[in-house]
């Protein structure tokens, strides 16, 4: 496996993350609500929950998935190494938090679903989430929606500056995220069949019946996902889709999307220039304060997308 000695997260990171975070950031409440959340919550309560109920990976505990995640750690230089812990859930996923003490959390139907190499990419995605510092967006964000949720008393007197176009950002911006984790999977896996195997795994691998999946067959099912943008009503379906149509707004993208972007970039001069060692370095890894950004340009994209969202919206509901 390839190792990225003091590598920067700018030089794997997605101009469409980095795009999505700086129309996040110019938002209004996005200030009082980065201020607000690391005053009152921040990431000490989760990991206190973390060490209460579940498995803390180490040298004794699951020394193998251990090794595989120490050896992430190095390849794609995070520091300070993050703590791993495994929960008992089914389902297969996993997700990462925290930034003074980032900790990446794996549940036990990812472990049994995926073979040791698929474990690697999952594990190296979610240290790409900490390398390049969306860890304290995500929990932002997820806290965010709790606000806005929640009775007034509750908020802080934060619900009236957790705005639907806020929310539609912080969920734009997540999506976006994933695809500068898939990249570090990527590199660090140095085997696009590999990444693409465990995505297809997550949507709707089966233990009993892995043998009966084709990883050629899912790839040409994003191919054909793909030519459903010929009809421009399947493009405003897929932007209900994403944006609550069903009752819930998705945080990742579809993974047909994401084998798609990571298959571009798998053939780009610049992770061919990477793998090569030549890229941006960092003496630190990545981080995200919590200032916004100057820049309107995107927030103002984003606001013409929420506003054509809601004309979709009223337009269906014309039809119920």
């Amino acid at each position: 496996m390839p190792t990225y000695t003091g590598i920067s997260s700018e030089a794997f990171r997605h101009p469409l993350d980095r795009q999505a975070e700086k129309a996040l950031r110019n938002l209004p409440g996005f200030d009082l609500i980065a201020r607000k959340f690391v005053e009152l919550f921040y990431e000490r309560p989760q990991l206190v929950y973390l060490m209460g109920n579940t498995i803390q990976v180490s040298t004794r505990q699951y020394p193998t998935i251990y090794h595989m995640f120490r050896e992430c750690v190095r390849d794609l230089d995070v520091y300070p190494e993050p703590a791993l812990f495994v929960v008992q859930n089914p389902q297969a996923n996993s997700y990462a938090l925290g930034q003074e003490n980032p900790y990446v959390v794996i549940n036990t139907g990812t472990l049994d679903l995926l073979d040791p190499s698929e474990i690697r990419a999952v594990l190296a995605h979610e240290l790409g989430h900490i390398k390049c510092g969306h860890t304290i967006l995500i929990q932002m964000a997820m806290w965010a929606m709790s606000a806005a949720s929640a009775l007034g008393e509750l908020t802080f007197g934060l619900g009236n500056f957790v705005s639907q176009a806020l929310i539609y950002a912080f969920f734009e911006w997540r999506r976006k995220a994933e695809l500068t984790a898939d990249r570090a999977a990527l590199l660090v896996i140095d085997d696009l069949n590999t990444v693409m195997s465990s995505m297809m795994k997550v949507s709707g691998g089966s233990i009993k019946y892995a043998h009966e999946c084709s990883l050629e067959e899912f790839v040409k099912q994003s191919e054909n996902y793909h030519l459903l943008d010929e009809n421009r009503l399947n493009q405003v379906y897929k932007f209900l889709l994403y944006n609550g149509f069903q009752g819930t707004m998705l945080s990742h993208p579809f993974p047909v999307e994401r084998l798609r972007y990571l298959q571009e970039w798998s053939v780009s001069e610049q992770y061919q220039q990477i793998r090569a060692g030549n890229y941006q370095r960092s003496p630190a890894s990545g981080e995200v304060d919590v200032t916004s950004e100057t820049s309107s340009q995107e927030a103002e994209i984003l606001r013409q997308q929420i506003e054509e969202l809601q004309q979709q919206i009223n337009k269906m509901k014309k039809y119920d």
